[in-house]
């Protein structure tokens, strides 16, 4: 019997429900924020996820071989590097590779290391002593920074001795500043050494140091070693260099020099240290002359306006008696710093050697004395005149008072100037016998103006040695 189906009919196919108002609302939702999203990135104002960065991110490694690359190169500092402000937007130089590197992590200990390092290298190739000063006070503080990180690192610890060192021995640094700086250079190096005996550069600075102190045995022992256990740095070399050329052993120092050149070519301040002992030592003015021309050739090709290259070889000339070719470049290191008193000093004697001595009258004023920019005939600026706080500025100051005194005449009396001047030597250095020689010559001349006789032609040692000291 067929039964008739009641109730709902089968369906097959989904069955339909009704909108919900809580579904749209979300949906109508999510693409209105698309539609700003898009809006707002065509317009600018919101990055897309997918474009790369304008600036990508550098690992700090990446900048420590950057700067390893500069240094190599020579350039540590580049002076026509003008970058306003802290941040380094181009890298042109060793010092900004650090700085920059710094400026992505400020707490890395080794960049301010490796930074204080390269700031106090970079003082040997400034102008003068103001600015060498000044940068090596920023290498002091970087290396402060470092130490403040990581307080138990050998090296940064004989990084900073290596920067207290150089500063303690800048001539505008005062002598009782300079003996504790000293100390505490000494105490750094000791601390590095005790930390890792092994460390190369630790033992090469503590060398410097102690032969800095005339601790020369020593001096030379630690300075072996550090050569012996990284034969591949320029810096164990130039250590070595240096304490032999204080112990006098001039073909072994040059060696070691030439040994740091070849490790790193372009630190033009080793050509003239070479240069320096061939003359000095071993009395070779035509290699020496070899070696200062290098220096100022790369210097040149680097932007460097260092002056002290043209002054050794002018010094040089001096020594061999060519005074034309001396103060020719003597002329060139004042072009490029015409402020520095010591460019004015080293100029004075040459001149005076070439007796021309009306045109070494205000050259050694200004070293001395200071000169305004109408009496600096060469320079054509105002010039601060030295203290006399070491003996490369006594020679000026010795030089100038036998110029004042051999040019005094009773119509033209220069002899109270002349006096005072010698007066200061004496109460300097009244123990040096070079110096007092030259002072009691020049009061004899005066002494014999005054008393009526006609002034006598003397040499002073002062201008017949071979050389004076170096600034």
């Amino acid at each position: 019997m067929e039964r008739e189906l009641v109730g709902k009919k089968p369906s097959f196919h989904q069955e339909k429900r009704g909108a919900n108002f809580y579904r749209v609302m979300i949906l109508m939702g999510l693409i209105t924020v698309a539609v700003w999203a898009l809006l707002s990135v065509r317009r600018g104002e919101i990055v897309s996820p997918f474009e790369p960065t304008a600036t990508p991110t550098r690992i700090p490694e990446s900048y420590f071989l950057e700067a390893q690359a500069w240094l190599e190169a020579g350039k540590l500092d580049d002076p026509s590097n003008a970058t306003p402000g802290p941040n380094v937007a181009k890298i042109n130089d060793a010092i900004d590779a650090y700085k920059a590197a710094l400026e992505g992590d400020p707490n890395n200990a080794r960049a301010w290391a490796e930074l204080a390092r390269i700031q106090t290298y970079s003082s040997a190739m400034l102008r003068n002593d103001t600015e060498r000063l000044a940068r090596l006070q920023e290498a002091k503080a970087s290396a402060d920074k470092a130490i403040e990180l990581d307080p138990d690192n050998s090296t940064y610890r004989a990084i900073r001795a290596f920067a207290l060192d150089w500063y303690a021995f800048n001539p505008l640094v005062p002598a009782e500043q300079r003996n504790d700086l000293l100390v505490e250079a000494e105490r750094e190096a000791s601390r590095a050494y005790q930390i890792d005996p092994e460390n190369a550069l630790a033992l090469a600075y503590y060398a410097e140091i102690l032969a800095d102190e005339q601790k020369w045995i020593t001096a030379e022992k630690y300075a072996a070693q550090a050569v012996e256990k990284d034969p591949e740095s320029m810096d164990t070399h130039r250590v070595y260099g240096y304490v032999l050329e204080t112990l006098g052993k001039y073909n072994s120092a040059i060696q070691q020099y030439q040994e740091a050149v070849r490790i790193n070519p372009n630190m033009t301040f080793l050509y003239v240290r070479i240069g320096q002992n061939f003359r000095e030592g071993i009395r070779n003015p035509d290699r020496a002359l070899d070696y200062f021309d290098r220096a100022a050739k790369i210097n040149e090709a680097l932007g460097v306006q260092n002056p002290l290259p043209y002054i050794e070889i002018a010094r040089t000339y001096t020594q061999i008696g060519q005074f034309f070719a001396a103060s020719i470049n003597a002329e060139k290191a004042l072009k490029l710093d015409p402020t520095n008193a010591h460019t004015y000093g080293q100029l004075g004697i040459i001149f005076r050697r070439a007796r021309n001595y009306e045109g070494a009258m205000y050259l050694l004023q200004c070293a001395v004395s200071g000169c305004t920019a109408e009496e600096n005939e060469m320079g054509k600026t105002p010039v601060q005149g030295l203290p006399l706080t070491s003996v490369t500025v006594a020679y000026y100051y010795v030089e100038y008072g036998t110029n004042l005194a051999f040019l005094s005449r009773p119509n033209e009396n220069y002899c109270p100037k002349a006096l005072e001047v010698l007066a200061q030597v004496r109460q300097a250095y009244p123990d040096d016998p070079t110096l007092m020689s030259i002072v009691e010559d020049s009061e004899g001349i005066c002494r014999r103006l005054a008393a009526g006789q006609a002034p006598v032609a003397t040499i002073t040692p002062a201008m017949s040695e071979t050389s004076t000291p170096v600034p």
